[in-house]
């Protein structure tokens, strides 16, 4: 008994010591804000490239806060760019959570972050 436990404690070991993919090892690229159209027909295209720089293939949550003037977050919008599949190594995937978003003529400025990442 106790051989299997030391056993499967060796097995498991690498696993443990692996570390997991941080919301910092992901990066944000060419992000862009454009509206079209006018009046209730706008739209918002609020675009980018996630790139995964872990070690491994993980999957990152992107947030997009819209502020005003001041800096005041009117909306925030989050969104899995790669959905439930994970993002290889050194590879990217491009975003636009814009469509989350309901345009309000108060929104001056957006900032985008990532928010969470998982491996699928």
């Amino acid at each position: 008994m106790k051989t299997l436990l030391v056993s499967a404690l060796l097995l498991l070991a690498p696993i443990a010591a692996h570390a997991a993919c941080a919301p910092t090892d992901f990066v944000i690229q060419d992000f862009k804000m454009k509206a079209t159209g006018s009046g209730v027909g706008l739209r918002l295209s609020l675009s980018g490239q996630l790139v995964n720089h872990c070690a491994e293939a993980a999957a990152a949550q992107v947030r997009v806060d819209a502020k005003d003037a001041t800096g005041k977050v009117l909306q925030s919008k989050q969104g899995w760019p790669a959905g439930t599949a994970n993002i290889a190594p050194g590879q990217s995937v491009t975003f636009d959570l814009g469509r989350l978003f309901r345009y309000q003529s108060e929104m001056q400025d957006y900032t985008v972050g990532v928010a969470d990442v998982k491996t699928w």
